[in-house]
This record gives structure tokens, sequence and C-alpha cells, in this order.
């Protein structure tokens, strides 16, 4: 019985320096990747106390080993955009200018039963009210709403005469120093147009952090820390 018990406790300590080795994130955050790596470390974990007879450095090994991989990808996927997009996934636009793109639901295989739920579980009860809406990689859906739908301020603020339909929220479209894509075809901009906003910015792409704009051009730059 002892054996078992400074086993359970040598594992338990090691179970949570490699969850704090790993990251911050909680369960319904993860990436596939860091599940998959949290399913197969508790699974790990189990054997060594079940079985008295498995030395407790053959669970001790694969716990550090998957927890020490987990933390290379993520720090290779910091530093490329396509690796982490290859083992997370990449966030999928279904709602834009209010309209839902039945294609991208299909090919993440969302049903509009999943749609509903999500705006329901965020107080949302009509689906006309969604502007722009984003399946993440984790499989949440962040969600933003039209204007006369958001606070008494905002509408307030903005009447309805002066509500645009395509007042989408601004998106990133430079990461790191590489431009978006996907990003500026939706919002119809090309990269001539945020080549030209740098331009007149006197910042050189590769010098950009992040960068996001609105389908009315209005951008935010940050650049590099030196």
């Amino acid at each position: 019985m002892a054996i078992v018990f400074i086993r359970a406790v040598v594992l338990y300590m090691l179970l949570i320096f490699s969850v704090r080795l790993m990251g911050k994130h909680q369960i319904g955050e993860l990436q596939p990747s860091e599940l998959a790596v949290t399913i197969l470390i508790s699974n790990i974990a189990t054997l060594p106390v079940e079985d008295a007879s498995i030395p407790l450095l053959t669970g001790i090994l694969p716990i550090l080993t998957l927890a020490c991989i987990d933390v290379i990808m993520s720090w290779l996927g910091v530093k490329s955009r396509r690796l982490r997009t290859l083992t997370c996934g990449k966030p999928v636009v279904v709602i834009s200018n209010g309209e839902i793109d039945q294609k991208k639901m299909k090919d993440i295989r969302f049903s509009v039963d999943d749609l509903v739920s999500v705006l329901r579980s965020q107080g949302i009860f009509d689906i006309s009210e969604v502007q722009f809406a984003v399946v993440e990689t984790t499989g949440s859906v962040s969600v933003y709403q039209k204007r006369p739908y958001q606070t008494a301020t905002n509408m307030s603020v903005n009447p309805d005469e002066n509500y645009d339909k395509s007042d989408n929220p601004p998106e990133l479209v430079i990461e790191q120093g590489k431009i978006i894509p996907g990003a500026l075809e939706r919002l119809k901009i090309s990269e001539e147009n945020i080549r030209v906003i740098l331009e007149k910015e006197k910042v050189l792409m590769r010098n950009v952090f992040i960068m996001t704009i609105d389908a009315k051009e209005d951008y935010n730059i940050i650049r590099k820390e030196a």
C-alpha cells in the first residue's frame, strides 16, 4: 500500500508540473494537439499506480517527453502560422455581414442546431441579430451582434439610420510580418491596399507584429518590439 501511495503522490506532482509546463489553457480552450497530449498523459499516469510491477520510471519518462513535445510544438507554432494551422486548424467564419455561410458550416460539420445552441448560450435567440460569427479552433463560437442589437448606449449613439450592414468587426490581416490572405478576401481589400497603408505609416511589413483592419479601412498597427 505504501508503494502505491508514494507512486500516486509522485505522479500527481509530475502531472501538476507537466500541466503547468504546457500552459494555462482551460479544458474547454485546449487545441486538438493539447487535448491529445492531455489524454495520453492521463492514461499513462494511471498505469504505474494500478500495476506495481511497472517501474515508476516507465510512467515518468513518457509523461515528461509528451509535455516537452507539446511545449516545443507550441513554440514552433508561434513562429510558424502554417504549422499552427496544421496542428490546430484555423478559425472559420460561419456568419459574415449577417449572412450564414452554409458551405463553411457543411465543411466543418457544424449543424444549425449547434449554431443556434451556441447563440442561445450567449443570450441571442434570434439569428438575424448576428452580424459576424467565428467557430474557433477550440470549437467555441465568437459572436459579434449587429449594431442595433448591441448595448443600449450603442443604440443611442448609433441610431438605425446610421447602421451599415457591412459593419463587420476588424479582422487580423498581418501577423508577425505576414499577410493573412483569407482575411483580405472577406474584407474585399487587396494586398496593395495594405502595402499603401504601411507605406503611409512608414513601417515595413516585416516590422509589423499585428495589423487589424475593417471594411471601411479603419486600421490599427502594432509594431514588433525591438
